[in-house]
């Protein structure tokens, strides 16, 4: 039996210590420790990688806290869009979806994509009718209504600002929420979830739910799930940027990530993180950042929850 890891995100940024109370702190501490701990539970049990990040990005897109599911930010028609996606690494296997609306649990939707079709991508109108045709239920508004993220859209409403969640200072909210699993088989998965940025306009879309971009899976290299700038990450293709060097320049997992994000893309100006694991349950999580909500734990003993750096 190989060592099994889970590793879990909730975003990455300007996470200034002085500038949240320990309350919340408390709060993101235990609801990254619930999601870990329900996807670490699935390895143990002997799930699969897949069936484990999907359950912890599940928990974390029901949280309020972060920009995903439940918590996703307003576009500036005050509504709110959602991307996600979901990969195996032993068939490269994947499923996404973007620009969606009223949809609960995203990352839930991306998986049926991948089980249930024979596409890997669905967006806006066709991806809302595939979750018609698979029972989906569309929630209310009201169901994703937080008056922090209210508050945040109100302050660049009716103008051409936008705001990268993860890069607000005057409050404790952050972002994209996303998680990577090796189970006993050595199989490994990626899952990312958002709800993209504040203000957003003509449909835009970020990295999270591009394969390659800001979620890859592959049992030859690694699984990636990345949080930050997305038109950065989109452009540094980071995801698979980190699979290349492992494959084609044999570096390790640690120091392929930290090349990824702590010098390629800060060329490009890029700025953010993601969380990777191995197929021998290996786990990096750099960031460039001040900050990023991280978890992770493995078999082998390893154990973490960290907000700073």
């Amino acid at each position: 039996m190989s060592i099994f890891s889970i590793a879990i995100h909730g975003g990455a940024g300007t996470l200034v210590k002085g500038l949240m109370t320990k309350e919340l702190e408390a709060q993101y501490r235990d609801a990254l420790k619930v999601a870990r701990e329900a996807g670490y539970n699935v390895l143990k049990d002997g799930g699969s990688a897949i069936d484990a990040v999907e359950t912890s990005v599940r928990f974390l897109e029901d949280s309020p806290l972060f920009n995903a599911g439940k918590g996703s930010v307003f576009t500036a028609e005050g509504t709110h869009e959602m991307d996600a996606a979901i990969m195996e690494g032993e068939n490269l296997e994947a499923g996404a979806v973007s620009l969606i609306t009223g949809i609960k649990n995203p990352i839930a939707l991306a998986r049926d994509v991948m089980d249930k079709s024979y596409h890997v991508f669905l967006a806006g109108e066709g991806a809302m009718k595939f979750a018609e045709d698979q029972g989906y239920e569309v929630e209310s508004p009201n169901y994703f209504y937080d008056e922090i993220r209210y508050k945040q859209w109100q302050g660049i409403k009716d103008s051409d600002n936008f705001q990268l969640d993860h890069s607000v200072k005057k409050d404790g909210k952050f972002g994209t929420v996303g998680a990577v699993a090796c189970d006993q088989n050595g199989n490994i998965a990626a899952a990312t979830s958002t709800g993209g940025m504040t203000n957003k306009k003509w449909g835009r879309v970020g990295d999270s739910p591009m394969i390659g971009a800001g979620n890859y899976a592959n049992n030859k290299t690694c699984a990636v799930s990345c949080t930050g700038s997305g038109e950065f990450f989109i452009r540094g293709v980071v995801a698979y940027d980190v699979s290349c060097l492992m494959e084609f320049r044999d570096l390790s997992l640690e120091d392929a990530a930290d090349e990824v994000i702590n010098k390629r893309i800060l060329e490009i100006k890029g700025d953010g993180g993601l969380i990777a694991v191995d197929a021998k349950g290996n786990i990096a999580m750099p960031f460039n950042t001040e900050g990023m909500y991280r978890a992770c734990k493995s078999s082998n003993g390893r154990e973490e929850i960290s907000i700073y750096k």
